[in-house]
């Protein structure tokens, strides 16, 4: 990327965290990160729980 367009990314970003211009500012968009990879974890956390309960209903049943 040249020089030219990172200040000129720079200077939008500046704009928009200042509230001069629409769109995302630099914390929310963190934030939006930060939440969709707790939100990933949560969900591999909850499918791993469900393979656990799932093998230890089928174990009771087996018991039986």
């Amino acid at each position: 990327m040249s020089t030219l367009r990172r200040c000129a990314l720079g200077t939008q970003e500046a704009e928009i965290d200042g509230g001069a211009r629409p769109g995302t500012t630099s914390h929310d968009a963190q934030r939006i990160r930060e939440l969709e990879a707790e939100n990933r974890e949560l969900r591999r956390a909850n499918e791993i729980l469900r393979k656990a309960s799932a093998y230890f209903a089928q174990a009771e049943l087996d018991r039986r």
